[in-house]
This record gives C-alpha cells, sequence and structure tokens, in this order.
C-alpha cells in the first residue's frame, strides 16, 4: 500500500499543510521541522505523486519527442540537445521509437497524451498522416523536428534537405562520376524524398549525368548492406560508379555489401556519400563523405521552440531551417 502525505504528517507529529509546505515551500518551515519531516520521508519511504500536482497546476515537466529509428546515431544526438535543453527548464524528455511505423508513432502520441506532456517533438513517420489535429485538440503542442508540413501552422525545424542532396552529388559530379544511384527510403519520409529532389536537381543541370533509384525499406546498415550486394552482382557495365545515401547509416552498409561481395573499391569503382554526418562516419574502414546537419542543435531547438510558442501564438509559428554542409572525406576524394 501506497504511503500518502497523511501518513507522513502523523509519523512527523505536524499537519498535512505542513507536509506539502516541506516538499513545495520549505524556505516557510522551520529548519527543525524541515529536517524532522524528511526523516519520517526516508522511514515509510514515501514517494510524491509529482504526475498529480503538474497537473493540478496545469503544467507537466516533461515532453514527449518521436523518433523515427532510436538507434540511429544522429537521432541519438537529436534526442541528447533536447535532454540538454530541457533539463535548463527543470524538464525531461521521454523518448519514443516509431521505427518508421505510423501505428507505431500514433501509439506513442496516445501514450504522450494520456500522460498530458508539455508538448510533443516529432519527426513524422508518414507526412500524409501526421496526428497534429489530435495532439492540437488535446491542447498538446506539437513541434516537427528534422522537417517541416507546410501549411500545417505549427512550428518547426530542419536542414535544407533539398540543398543537401543537391551539395552531394554536385560534389559527385565534380569528381567525374556520371553514373550515380540514389539509395533511400521509403520515400514516404519527407526527409528522403527531399534529399532526392536535391540529388535530381544537382542531376539536371549536369545534362549528361544519369540517375538511379533504389528504394529501401528502411534507413538502416542492412537495408544498405542490401543495396550494396545486389549492385555487387550486376554486370560491370550496368553499375554505377556512385552512390549517394539518404543516411550514413545507409552509405556504411552500401560499403560493406559491394566490397565484400563484389570487391568493389572505394572510390576508385564506386564513390560513395553519406548524409548525417554521424561521428561513425569518419572512423569507418575508408572514412565516409557526408552531408552534416547540426544534431544536437536541431534537437535544442526543437525544445526552444515548444517552450516560446506560446508568446508567439499571435503570428505565425516559428520554421527554423538550418543549412548543410558538405563534409568531403576518401570515399570520394580517394
Amino acid at each position: 500500500m501506497a504511503v500518502s502525505v497523511k501518513d507522513v504528517a502523523v509519523a512527523a507529529s505536524v499537519s498535512v499543510g505542513t507536509v506539502s509546505n516541506v516538499l513545495n515551500r520549505p524556505d516557510r518551515v522551520s529548519p527543525a521541522t524541515v529536517s524532522r519531516v524528511h526523516e519520517a520521508i526516508e522511514r515509510l519511504g514515501f514517494v510524491r505523486n509529482d504526475a498529480a500536482r503538474q497537473l493540478r497546476a496545469g503544467r507537466s515537466r516533461s515532453i514527449g519527442l518521436i523518433v523515427l529509428d532510436s538507434a540511429n546515431p544522429f537521432f541519438a544526438e537529436v534526442a541528447r540537445g533536447a535532454e540538454e535543453r530541457a533539463a535548463v527548464e527543470g524538464m525531461v524528455v521521454l523518448i519514443g521509437n516509431s521505427d518508421q511505423n505510423p501505428l507505431r508513432e500514433r501509439a506513442y502520441v496516445d501514450l504522450f497524451l494520456e500522460q498530458r506532456v508539455h508538448g510533443v517533438l516529432l519527426t513524422p513517420a508518414d507526412v500524409d498522416d501526421v496526428p497534429l489535429r489530435r495532439m492540437q485538440d488535446a491542447g498538446i503542442r506539437p513541434v516537427l523536428v528534422d522537417g517541416a508540413l507546410p501549411g500545417a501552422g505549427v512550428p518547426s525545424v530542419a536542414v535544407d534537405d533539398v540543398e543537401g542532396g543537391y551539395l552531394a552529388v554536385a560534389h559527385l559530379l565534380a569528381r567525374g562520376r556520371r553514373r550515380i544511384a540514389f539509395v533511400g527510403g521509403p520515400l514516404a519520409i519527407r526527409q528522403v524524398a527531399d534529399r532526392l529532389d536535391g540529388a535530381r536537381r544537382a542531376l539536371a543541370e549536369s545534362g549528361t549525368a544519369t540517375l538511379e533509384i533504389i528504394e529501401q525499406r528502411a534507413l538502416t546498415v542492412l537495408d544498405g548492406r542490401a543495396a550494396g550486394e545486389a549492385l555487387a552482382r550486376r554486370r560491370a557495365e550496368d553499375r554505377p560508379d556512385a552512390v549517394f545515401c539518404a543516411n550514413d547509416l545507409l552509405a556504411v552498409g552500401v560499403m560493406q555489401g559491394a566490397s565484400i561481395l563484389g570487391g568493389f573499391r572505394v572510390p576508385d569503382d564506386l564513390a560513395v556519400i553519406g548524409y548525417d554526418d554521424i561521428d561513425f562516419a569518419q572512423s569507418t574502414v575508408v572514412p565516409l563523405s557526408s552531408v552534416r546537419q547540426p544534431a544536437r542543435l536541431i534537437g535544442a531547438t526543437a525544445v526552444e521552440l515548444l517552450l516560446d510558442e506560446p508568446a508567439s501564438r499571435e503570428g505565425q509559428p516559428r520554421q527554423v531551417r538550418f543549412r548543410p554542409e558538405l563534409v568531403a572525406r576518401a570515399s570520394t576524394t580517394g
């Protein structure tokens, strides 16, 4: 049976109001009484019902964060940035992994609504099925992370992924590559589609290069490895001479699959560039070229948008967009 405030009051020979003051306004209570109440709390094993207190106050100290893949180092850095910024405000971040599944995403949204979190930071699994109205109807503010939905009327923070895709393929073209493959998926994820759009724009300017789209089920090393092995099985004349991957995990997998099964030499036979510039990118056997995103800053900014939004409701929700940065390493430069 849970120990109540009343039990603590009886054990410390004080009123329930005094226990409440010790927990919430200790400056109003004498040091001797504070010490006696805390001794009773420790002896009885009392744990305060902070969730109920927050609901009565109308403000939760919890923020929900739903990402596409919590195992992806990029999203781990986003979460770290969000946690660090939230901690400054005395708040905590609860993390949910949608695994790129809209049904799992919706289940986490429902759970966070039940918990009455202060707001939800969300990277949508499907841009055509984002549960924004459900959150707004429940009075929970959403912030879109690592993407934006034009016209949705909610704040967002992201990197210009169209520019990022353009930078990646323009770099490959500048290195003399002309048969380029794009590995990514699913294309329902806005970031993947935008990066492909940027790649197409760079190709359109070249006039001589070709672009092949290899759509995968997910943005994982295993999916990248499957793509690399498939390329290795092709005849030499049917193989691309460069691959742009929608994230670094795919790029690492492509290099593994192409090298192990087909004996590709990176970058001599196949130039490879990824996206995100996770910490591991510079430590691969052949250091990976990538397009850098400021992951930790994205997470911190998302929390700031959530906390700042009430003050700016009369204006348009803020849309923060950072510029990507090309990081060239040995996987494309030799």
